[in-house]
């Protein structure tokens, strides 16, 4: 059966961001934390070794697949910081395109620093996000 790699964990997530190399992805991994913090509303935690997340649904597809995962999050990773928001939700691409110099993937937004980024399109992102999952796996 599947085991789901990227769970909650009880790591820290201060020691995390001590954790990154470059003192420019700290502070911005900080200020990050910051805004998803005031934002969402959720304390953060960390979702495998590196996902800092805010919040959490679980999820299950047609094919019988489920699992948690949180509801958005950010990793300071070594080429450039993730985000994460919600895959299929409509309302990305319209932020997306006010949003500032990034690149997407399937689940993730990525961004060299956060001062290449809009933080107001930020904040919106992040609460369509969690709005569009709630909506779309409500908590039973």
């Amino acid at each position: 059966m599947y085991e789901q790699k990227t769970k909650e964990n009880n790591r820290s997530v201060v020691e995390f961001i001590e954790s990154v190399e470059s003192p420019k992805k700290r502070e911005d991994a900080y200020k990050l934390l910051d805004i998803f913090t005031q934002t969402t509303g959720f304390e953060a935690k960390m979702w495998g070794p590196s996902i800092i997340g805010f919040g959490s649904y679980h999820y299950k597809y047609k094919t019988g697949h489920e699992g948690d995962a949180p509801l958005v999050g950010f990793s300071p990773r070594k080429a450039k910081i993730s985000l994460y928001f919600a895959p299929g939700d409509p309302n990305r691409a319209e932020l997306l395109q006010h949003f500032g110099k990034h690149t997407t993937g399937a689940a993730c937004v990525y961004i060299n620093k956060l001062a290449d980024v809009d933080e107001g399109i930020l904040k919106e992102l992040i609460n369509k996000s969690i709005e569009f999952l709630l909506k779309t796996y409500p908590q039973e």
